[in-house]
């Protein structure tokens, strides 16, 4: 594999590694972070990679500055017809005008330099599409290309305006006496000065008096900016004829030196050569700093999951606790247990003596069957308010949470609903969880007991009895502790347990507590499992790999392993 095929597959595997590397949190400085990033994909699909397998093209020069500083009317002039319409009215939105010489019209295909601009024959004003004008004036192994105001009011012809730059082997600046200070010109030219970008600059329109003082001043700026080295060209203030051309001496200079680019191949290569080598260690440099940004938007979403896992983790431990210590067994589940089991003297014996009085206990409860239905929707109403008064508390403290920081904020924010309560389905979903576990312990209670259908204390409480008094003996962690050791609540969760063993025995009571136990359990966790996954589902829909940063920086690493081979084999040669 030659070095220019390694260097390809490199490029294209670093365009990989940005395309994967999203940028979705809101935190400081991060727009700049995501247009470097884009700008960067950009570059290596507009301009890097077609130029590196078409190294021999044409040196595209594209001519960009600031608007009105006469760069459509410098093209048509250095053409000597009229290829591009200048912009009378401001800001003019157009499609960008590439002139080439006929021969050379298959190296601007769509599937090469710019390949997401729509190629045309003609002017659309649709900044999406690049117009195509074959010319004999332009010299072979030459292309024009008249690219937007880069100050231009209009964001399309903005960005458009970057994008032609970023594509370009050689930058024609035009600027004027009047705007050569302006701001955002330098902004370019310090970004085609960092990425060694070949430039050449044009003062347009400069009156005879102003010509030394504004090129003296100028060259100076250059200077100090790293472009010392960059041509810089006069072309003075003139009026256009009536095909809106200037006097051909007044743009002699430019052209000629155009035309001994075109002429001369290792002039040409050598300019070709220095902007692409510049733009790969600007986006390979440059790519670090992005995985380092990827790495910290990871570690943000990593401290969000924990935030969310932490509030749901506080309420499924905070139900856990409330369906096992008897919260449950007060209020209206106890009073509705109460009437079923009998109250006074019974309660009272159970405070003092269980083990011996097991029969007198069992036969004393005098439930019927309306009581066991009250006990039942009294616990299925209590284990509802339960859980829907923990759902509504974990995401308003995972909301909370996520909106004390600047990345939840703006998650938070981005959402169609409200995060910061349950569900709207919440509330059915745990209806049929509280019915669906009550139904599962009526068949465990009715599994359990097959063998005993007919016994006399079987018939007596029923299946609907029992299984109210196993859902009791769940809900309480002090059953199978003396009455006198726990109280009015745990003494009646105490009696369910002995109503149980008188029909099931001790060991099978034990079981079936620990069955309901882990089945509500499992049920509680699925429920809450849909509930935490509204938060979680939100950071995973960013797309985030936490595989970016690593295959950032191993594809950067290929990148500058090539560069410094070549540059070591070339120095090598040098000395040869």
């Amino acid at each position: 594999m030659s070095e220019s095929t390694k260097m390809l597959t490199a490029l294209v595997r670093l365009r990989g590694a940005l395309q994967g590397a999203v940028l979705p949190l809101d935190v400081p400085g991060v727009e700049a972070e995501r247009d470097a990033r884009v700008a960067m994909i950009d570059q290596l699909e507009d301009y890097v990679i077609p130029r590196l397998t078409a190294i021999d093209g044409p040196l595209l020069t594209v001519v960009g500055g600031s608007t009105g500083a006469g760069k459509s009317t410098l093209v048509n002039s250095l053409i000597g017809n009229r290829v591009t319409e200048p912009g009378l009215l401001r800001p003019t939105t157009r499609s960008p005008v590439l002139v080439h010489n006929p021969a050379d019209a298959e190296w601007f295909g769509q599937d090469r330099i710019l390949p997401d601009l729509v190629r045309s024959d003609r002017s659309t004003g649709d900044t999406t599409t690049l117009q195509l004008v074959a010319s004999e004036k332009v010299p072979a192994g030459l292309a024009i290309l008249d690219a937007p105001d880069v100050d231009s009011v209009e964001e399309a012809n903005r960005v458009l305006a970057a994008q032609l730059l970023a594509a370009a082997d050689l930058w024609l600046f035009v600027t004027s006496a009047a705007r050569y200070a302006d701001q955002v010109p330098w902004d370019y030219l310090k970004k085609a000065a960092e990425r060694s970008t070949s430039v050449a600059i044009v003062l347009d329109r400069t009156a005879d008096d102003a010509v030394e003082t504004v090129a003296t001043h100028l060259a100076r700026m250059l200077a100090a900016r790293g472009l010392k080295d960059s041509p810089l060209f006069i072309v003075r203030e003139g009026h256009p004829d009536e095909d809106g051309l200037l006097p051909a001496s007044y743009v002699a200079d430019i052209r000629g030196w155009l035309e001994a680019l075109a002429d001369d191949a290792d002039a040409r290569d050598a300019v070709v050569k220095q902007t692409l080598e510049g733009a790969i260690r600007v986006i390979s440099a440059r790519t670090y700093e992005i995985a380092s940004v990827v790495e910290d938007h990871g570690k943000a979403l990593l401290s969000l999951r924990a935030d969310a896992d932490r509030a749901y983790d506080r309420a499924l431990d905070g139900i856990s606790k409330a369906t096992a210590d008897g919260t449950l067994l007060r209020g209206e589940v106890l009073a509705r247990w109460q009437e079923f089991v009998g109250t006074g003297e019974l309660l009272k014996t159970l405070e003092n003596k269980v083990g011996g009085l097991r029969d007198r206990l069992v036969n004393a409860v005098k439930g019927k069957p309306a009581q066991v239905e009250r006990v039942t929707h009294a616990v299925e109403s209590g284990l509802e308010k339960l859980l829907i008064e923990h759902a509504e508390n974990a995401a308003e403290q995972a909301a909370g949470y996520w909106g004390s920081t600047g990345p939840g904020r703006g998650l938070l924010q981005a959402q169609d609903h409200d995060l910061d309560r349950a569900s709207r389905q919440f509330r059915r979903d745990a209806e049929t969880l509280v019915r669906d576990w009550q139904h599962g312990v009526l068949e465990m209670v009715r599994a359990e007991g097959a063998d005993k259908r007919t016994t006399a204390r079987y018939l007596a409480y029923g299946v609907n009895g029992l299984a109210v008094a196993l859902m009791v003996v769940t809900f309480s962690a002090t059953a199978g502790l003396s009455g006198a050791e726990v109280g009015i609540a745990g003494g009646s969760a105490v009696l369910g347990q002995k109503l149980l063993e008188a029909v099931f025995g001790d060991q099978a009571v034990r079981t079936l507590a620990e069955r309901a136990r882990k089945d509500l359990d499992r049920r509680v966790q699925e429920l809450f499992a849909s509930e935490r996954a509204r938060f979680t589902h939100v950071l995973d829909d960013l797309g985030v790999d936490s595989r970016s940063p690593e295959l950032l920086r191993a594809a950067a690493r290929r990148v500058d392993d090539l560069r410094f081979a070549a540059q070591s084999d070339s120095i090598s040669t040098e000395s040869v």
